[in-house]
């Protein structure tokens, strides 16, 4: 009996413990000051910081407590960002609302104003305070700047040739101090300097400039300069003199002066959740708050994400590092001025999901691991590691990066705002990261970006991305890189390498990322770009409403049951040994092949609009079981691209899939969320006798009638024309073809249409061609490269 009641004791004990670990302490945060304040409903902290110092007092004395921190309804402006560290494992911070909670970086200021002239006011603020966001009544103003802010204009919103030209430069006096931005030379993302000084010759000096791994000289025309007072000359307009500390202001017609609501932005981030891979931050969730107002953080410390294009600043808003668990959920981030999440090195189970993000400076969601997890690492496109001194062991090198996380239900436009260089969802140097259900729109560069091939099993699904890449270029609504350890730029010693290794891209890229069920348009790139080396990419049941699938030398994509309305394949330079896949699609246009070692391991059963397109591929022993026709899909004007039941699609292989399910899911978010233009299909399977067609990204069709044998100066009714031409191919470099041109023979041979073109091509075996050609309808010889 007593040991049944020792029993019975241990037994009520550990209930006792189990019960006391679960305990929850509420801890509640109002606008409403109230004398000694303790956290408790009726006596509430009035800010989140005395909150936060007391969940720390009670987690010392009791470790396994629960803390919830419940923010009422108001306007909570922080002093310094909120840390979040290990002690405080298990920690929930929740606003009542979304809508009705907000946290800003923000310090509100009481001016008194002066008129300075007849529509600029002036006024002295503090010494310490340093800020470069202005906000009025809740709308950030405009950072004086040339040219004026315009919202229609593409790059910039405003760009001048002269932003900082001598004669410009020589109407300002104090130079000093003035923001310079303009895009990459090629438009690959963008640049920021500060202006340190005049030169002798009174062109600026800069500093700056470490935004974008891919160095140039900035863009000659898509220029902007801010921060100047003399370009304070339109409504909404702002001049911080940081050496005499007044406020210059431009009211806009709807602003009163005197009762306005000043607030600038102080802090760079707000809440940072900071651990270490031995001792990380557990089970922290941060839902249903506003997130404000902070500084632009484009002039701090980048660095290069390996051989990426990408050059970032290690911070965010809300920024995670060594943490296991944690959520961020239903939440608002709004004119915010850098990148809004980042979950850098160690984070394992971060869970993003039901927000809105929109307005702010840089990227929306960002997971970055850190360069000494991988093996062998690079960190400039020309850089690479010789194969003697490489590390040749696959996968990551130690635990400290981002792993087995998930960004789903996002509504995601309107970032990057001001710089180039972001993405709605960036991933470098990551595993196994899921992106699901986002609605990702109206971005400067691309809605998704995977920055390497370390180390996959990412999965890409039910995503809607559009209106992408609209202020830079050759790019893609989804985008990646893949230069890694196989990828060098010489393309001679990289083609030799990897025909001796042929696995060795699995060294990086060690497991299979997946793109399905997405929807994608781009109308300024691709609509899906793998780029240089991306490899070991499982592509099926995605719609491409635009521009279609660039996959460049990688190796092992499959790409399955895909959709390309108006485009194709564009297959680059791809590897003798490539082991690319594609099959059962729809396209429609014949590939855009550039640069072809080989033509991959099976391209077969795909669905082609007009004969002559699939005769381009079958010429290279390829798509020798595809058809052509028209696919009959089912309701194109309302973006359902499905297939009728009697498609001659579906027997080559092509199954339908949902049309229904792209992007964000939550009812409040698909009543707000834009939707992509709908396409004007081409109708490419009327003249199917001389269908337009691509050849080295220029565009070709047969002569067919006696009004082009008029219209050029034929002899008969035969040869190719050349409609269009892409200036930056092979055929055009070095007086090639032009528009316009008329093909009759190709190494000597008739040419009497694109087949007998494309067949000279085949058996073409140098990089040369020599062609006879009409031009400005006199006969002429010239010679092309076609490599």
């Amino acid at each position: 009996m007593k040991h049944f009641l020792l029993i019975l004791i241990l037994v009520f004990t550990q209930l006792s413990c189990n019960i006391q670990q679960n305990e929850t302490t509420i801890l509640y945060v109002s606008t409403q000051i109230v004398e000694q304040p303790n956290g408790s409903k009726n006596q509430p902290f009035s800010n989140l910081e005395d909150a936060i110092k007391k969940a720390s007092e009670l987690k010392q004395k009791q470790v396994d407590l629960n803390i919830e921190i419940k923010m009422d309804s108001g306007d909570y402006n922080i002093e310094n960002p909120i840390l979040i560290t290990p002690e405080l494992n298990g920690i929930s911070i929740s606003g009542a609302d979304a809508s009705k909670v907000t946290i800003k970086g923000a310090k509100t200021l009481s001016p008194d104003w002066k008129p300075y002239n007849e529509t600029i006011f002036v006024a002295d603020v503090d010494p310490d305070l340093d800020f470069d966001q202005l906000i009025i009544n809740e709308t950030p103003q405009i950072l004086a700047r040339y040219p004026n802010y315009d919202e229609t204009a593409q790059y910039w919103n405003g760009y001048a040739v002269d932003a900082i030209s001598k004669e410009r430069i020589a109407t300002w006096k104090h130079p000093k101090g003035a923001f310079f931005n303009a895009l990459h030379r090629g438009k690959w993302g963008g640049f920021h300097f500060v202006i340190t000084g005049v030169n002798k010759d009174g062109t600026a000096i800069l500093k700056g400039g470490q935004q974008n791994n891919r160095g140039s000289k900035p863009h000659e025309e898509f220029r902007m300069v801010e921060n100047v007072f003399e370009e304070l000359d339109s409504p909404g307009e702002w001049f911080l003199n940081s050496d005499t500390h007044k406020l210059y202001y431009w009211p806009t017609q709807d602003v009163n002066i005197e009762t306005a609501i000043v607030e600038v932005a102080v802090l760079k981030n707000l809440i940072q959740v900071v651990g270490t891979l031995q001792d990380p931050v557990k089970d922290v969730t941060i839902s249903g708050i506003t997130f404000k107002y902070t500084k632009r953080t484009f002039m701090e410390n980048y660095e290069p994400l390996l051989r990426s294009d990408w050059s970032i600043y290690r911070g965010a808003v809300l920024f995670f590092e060594g943490t296991e668990n944690c959520i961020i959920t239903n939440n608002e981030f709004t004119n915010l001025g850098g990148n809004v999440i980042m979950a850098s090195k160690y984070n394992s189970g971060l869970e993003v999901k039901g927000n809105h993000i929109y307005e702010n400076g840089a990227s929306a969601i960002s997971f970055v691991g850190d360069p000494s997890a991988v093996r062998s690492p690079s960190f400039n496109y020309a850089e690479y590691v010789d194969l003697k001194d490489m590390d040749t062991i696959a996968g990551p090198k130690n635990n400290l990066y981002p792993r087995n996380c998930l960004v789903e239900d996002n509504l995601i436009h309107r970032i990057g705002r001001i710089e180039k260089q972001t993405a709605g969802v960036e991933i470098a140097m990551a595993m196994d990261i899921t992106i699901r259900h986002n609605s990702i729109y109206d971005v400067p560069r691309a809605g998704i970006n995977i920055g390497d091939g370390t180390w996959g099993g990412h999965i890409i699904e039910f995503n809607d991305v559009f209106n992408t890449v609209l202020e830079t270029s050759d790019h893609g609504s989804f985008n990646s890189w893949g230069r890694d350890r196989f990828w060098l730029p010489k393309r001679h010693v990289m083609d030799s390498i990897t025909t001796k290794i042929p696995d060795m891209y699995t060294w990086d890229a060690i497991k299979t990322t997946i793109i399905r069920h997405n929807r994608f348009r781009c109308d300024h790139g691709w609509d899906v770009d793998l780029d240089d080396g991306s490899s070991n990419y499982h592509i099926y049941n995605n719609v491409m409403l635009n521009n279609g699938l660039k996959l460049r030398e990688g190796f092992n994509r499959v790409v399955e049951n895909n959709i390309m309305v108006n485009n194709s394949l564009h297959p680059h330079v791809w590897f003798a040994n490539s082991e690319d896949v594609f099959k059962h699609n729809i396209v429609s246009d014949a590939y855009q092949d550039v640069g072809l070692l080989g033509w991959g391991k099976e391209l077969d059963y795909n669905f082609f609009p007009n004969e002559v397109a699939m005769m381009k591929s079958q010429i290279y022993d390829r798509d020798l079981h595809s058809a052509y026709g028209n696919p009959m899909f089912k309701a194109p004007k309302h973006l359902d691209f499905s297939v009728a039941q009697n498609s001659p699609a579906l027997k080559i292989g092509f199954k339908n899939f949902p049309m229904n399910q792209f992007g964000v899911q939550k009812e409040a978010f698909k009543a707000i969320a834009k939707t992509p233009k709908v396409p004007v299909i081409k109708d490419a399977s009327e003249n199917t006798s001389s269908p337009v067609v691509a050849w080295l990204r220029n565009q070709l069709k047969s002569v067919d009638s006696p009004e082009e044998q008029s219209a050029y100066g034929l002899n008969s009714a035969e040869g190719v024309i050349v409609l269009k031409i892409w200036k930056p191919s092979p055929a055009v470099k070095n007086n090639g073809i032009k528009k316009g041109d008329v093909i009759l023979k190709a190494n000597g041979k008739l040419v009497n249409n694109v087949q007998d073109f494309f067949k000279i091509n085949v058996e073409n075996t140098t990089n040369e061609m020599e062609l006879v050609i009409i031009r400005n309808q006199s006969e002429k010889i010239i010679k092309i490269q076609t490599n």
